[in-house]
């Protein structure tokens, strides 16, 4: 026999050898799957990606706790459950804390230096490090300030023109993340050059990072082609060099003020500055970390703050509540403040129910298996994606009980009004394992002071149309900003002082600001 057929035969065995022992494994549950394509047209023709967590909530009824699907031979798993995200992103942590490779943000666009997408590993490590430096509970008593003033600059904003509350809304979250990562004074407008800057860089990546965004994400062969026949790639490079050099002016504008011996106040950058020996990182690194970071912050609070004004309009007895308690503690005479916290636990639950009620990112960002796992006799291939479903989890009633989609902060409560974990969120939305969010405490301490100002300060009512009945919005209506973003749809309200001295004590408020610094004046 010739050695070519000797060779072709030789592979067809081996081949049929793996196919066969393949086929022996047991995956976990999930749709039906066709040959080759495997459930990759189901995904394209039925999944509406818009809403695909209340799919996955659905499959969860189907096929359990863990879902598999392959999509033409790359396998997926959906986590649906606390036990097996705890299971598998949280005790097996080392073999799930990758991330899934995607070729235009992660070749080019970025060039591995995104801190949230980046592979797992030492550049990863120290990027992170530094991060929780800069930014864990020890550090976030040093945004205090920043945080108060964006509250009461907002509040002011929405007393004086309470149809423009979602201008000042976006223009609070930006500007305190700014002056939280960069020490830029507060913002005047969402429209800022910093701010414009940033949202294309998140429309940029995060679109890329969609499903089906990209062809040569999904056939990396292309990558092969010549720049001529590759615009998406010189597009890519491109994006990543504009990006480098704004997010290294930033961060030089803080170094050189170290370098020079130039007072400053606290922020990121100035504590990465200030450990850059001992974290190892370049400049070009810090950079985009700095900037990444910002990012993601802006996005994720700015979310939280809509979903806030739209639940107080649809629930005006959590609102009362949240004032009786504010009254009761922090009283007339003067604004709440972070001393006031630890006594205010109803504020507290409304922002944790908030975050569980309408997460942010309803899908937690995708992690990637390092290595064949098998849980509970099932294998999970190497390389496959696990997404945890944070909208199952956050709605899950074996964990929140039968009422779990509805919104109730006194479900974080015990029946002393106190704080069933003062040290849990109560909520699953800002992930696991070793890749959980590094900027919470600093996120759920705006959302707290913001949230205490505005209450202490107003009362937010429906519109009411011309026969005086109040226009609610649907509670189950939301719009998805860059296919990831979950904000509520075009809701309006009405809002005025809550009592006699509320406005002139905000106004009050508001001119200190103005006097103590440089705000209010674009940079």
């Amino acid at each position: 026999m010739e050695l070519s057929k000797i060779l072709v035969l030789f592979v067809l065995g081996l081949v049929l050898h793996l196919f066969s022992k393949r086929s022996r494994v047991r995956l976990p549950p999930g749709p039906r799957r066709l040959p080759v394509l495997g459930n990759l047209l189901q995904i394209l023709l039925e999944l509406d990606f818009s809403q695909s967590w209340l799919t996955f909530s659905k499959w969860k009824q189907l096929y359990g706790p863990l879902v598999y699907l392959d999509v033409a031979g790359q396998p997926v798993v959906i986590l649906n459950s606390r036990k097996v995200v705890e299971d598998l992103l949280e005790h097996r942590a080392p073999k799930y804390s990758d991330r899934p490779p995607n070729l235009i943000v992660g070749k080019y666009v970025t060039r591995h230096l995104n801190v949230v997408h980046m592979h797992y590993g030492e550049p990863w490590r120290r990027m992170r490090r530094a991060s929780e430096t800069a930014l864990g509970p020890r550090m976030t008593p040093n945004y205090y300030r920043k945080q108060t003033d964006e509250s009461v600059l907002m509040t002011f904003g929405i007393l004086e023109q309470p149809d423009n509350w979602k201008y000042q809304a976006n223009r609070a979250a930006a500007s305190s993340i700014l002056s939280t990562v960069y020490d830029l004074p507060s913002i005047q407008s969402p429209d800022h050059p910093s701010i414009a800057f940033m949202d294309d860089f998140i429309d940029r990546t995060t679109a890329a990072l969609l499903p089906g965004s990209h062809l040569a994400n999904v056939f990396p062969v292309l990558d092969c082609l010549p720049d001529f026949m590759s615009k998406w790639r010189l597009r890519a490079m491109d994006d990543f060099e504009r990006y480098t050099r704004t997010f290294q002016d930033m961060f030089f504008k803080i170094k050189n003020k170290s370098r020079n011996g130039m007072e400053q106040g606290l922020s990121f950058c100035a504590t990465l500055v200030e450990n850059e020996a001992r974290h190892g990182m370049s400049d070009e690194e810090s950079a985009w970390l700095a900037g990444v970071l910002y990012a993601a912050g802006q996005e994720t609070s700015t979310s939280a703050l809509h979903w806030f004004f739209f639940s107080m309009v649809l629930f005006p007895e959590v609102q009362q509540r949240a004032q009786d308690e504010l009254d009761k503690v922090v009283g007339r005479s003067r604004l709440p403040s972070f001393a006031d916290m630890k006594h205010l636990p109803y504020i507290v639950a409304i922002i944790n129910e908030l975050q569980r009620w309408r997460p942010a990112t309803p899908l937690g960002a995708p992690h990637a298996v390092m290595e064949d796992d098998y849980y509970k006799g099932y294998l999970i291939p190497k390389g496959s994606i696990a997404v945890a479903s944070v909208w199952s989890l956050n709605h899950d009633p074996e964990i929140y009980g039968p009422d779990a989609a509805q919104f109730r902060p006194e479900r974080h409560l015990d029946e002393d009004g106190v704080l069933k974990d003062p040290k849990n969120d109560g909520h699953f939305t800002f992930g696991f394992g070793h890749r959980v969010c590094v900027g919470r405490h600093v996120a759920n301490n705006f959302l707290f002071i913001t949230c205490a100002v505005v209450l202490w300060a107003m009362r937010i009512e429906p519109v009411k149309d011309a026969k005086g009945n109040s226009i609610l919005p649907d509670s189950d209506s939301c719009n998805v900003i860059n296919g990831m973003i979950l904000r509520p749809s075009h809701f309006e309200f009405t809002a005025g002082a809550r009592f006699e001295d509320a406005d002139a004590l905000i106004q009050q408020a508001r001119d200190e600001i103005v006097r103590e610094s440089t705000a209010l004046v674009d940079v």
